[in-house]
């Protein structure tokens, strides 16, 4: 019986309700403590299977945590309480890419996170894991073909820049990032990719092109990003995420 956790965010607010109701499964929600505090989840049983979603902007009040203040420790160490299989992030990003147009999904193969601050669960005693593989390559692939079934192609080689927002990027930084071998942006995956690579568990992560990346607008280079926009793009690739979380925890 495999498990599985979830960390989505932008536009995956309902994602875990979705995944319910498309799997005709019931669902319960529970709250994980933890020493950087309490992380409100949802257990979606997906046949004889267990899903746990997170969403990683959960605050105690109607507002969304913004990226800069997210507590990542709080999220992945609930993620690991679950003793998954695997953990699945759901990332919005920009994309620098022609063949990831908004409205479709990649994979992530790499991380390119340079953000000055530290994530670890090891502040007294280091731990220096290894992250030369940071990606499961069979749960990667698995999300490659269902995506390519669905989408007709995908972008399966994704190098993810790390940024800590709020604010969109400015069009000189994403040429710096693509220069630096960045296919996409985002401003949550280096912190979970460092923490779930502490834990040693099987890590992969689907790439959600939620918008073009500042500047990479075809014919409209000085387009502005609107954030209500690229939540709503978001939510639409809810339905093929919930096919990806279905086959991974077929072939697990």
């Amino acid at each position: 019986m495999p498990r599985m956790a979830v960390l989505c965010g932008t536009g995956m607010s309902a994602f875990a309700s979705h995944l319910a109701s498309a799997s005709e499964s019931e669902s319960s929600t529970a709250r994980v403590d933890s020493e950087w505090g309490q992380v409100p989840v949802t257990l979606v049983s997906v046949g004889d299977d267990e899903v746990m979603v997170i969403d990683r902007h959960h605050s105690d009040s109607d507002s969304r945590t913004p990226p800069h203040r997210i507590e990542h420790r709080a999220n992945v160490h609930a993620a690991a309480s679950f003793q998954p299989d695997m953990i699945l992030s759901i990332n919005s990003v920009g994309s620098m890419r022609e063949d990831l147009p908004p409205g479709t999904i990649g994979v992530a193969a790499d991380v390119l996170d340079l953000a000055e601050r530290p994530w670890t669960f090891h502040d007294e005693h280091a731990k220096h894991a290894d992250r030369t593989s940071c990606f499961d390559s069979q749960a990667s692939e698995t999300c490659a073909g269902v995506l390519r079934s669905i989408q007709g192609q995908v972008a399966g080689d994704l190098v993810v820049a790390q940024c800590v927002g709020p604010q969109f990027e400015t069009p000189s930084e994403i040429d710096a990032l693509e220069r630096l071998g960045a296919d996409v942006v985002g401003m949550t995956l280096g912190p979970e990719s460092r923490l779930v690579a502490e834990h040693g568990l099987a890590h992969a992560a689907l790439a959600c092109s939620s918008n073009w990346a500042a500047g990479r607008t075809p014919g409209s280079p000085g387009a502005e990003i609107d954030h209500n926009t690229v939540d709503e793009m978001a939510a639409s690739m809810r339905g093929s995420v919930a096919e990806c979380v279905k086959a991974l925890l077929s072939s697990w």
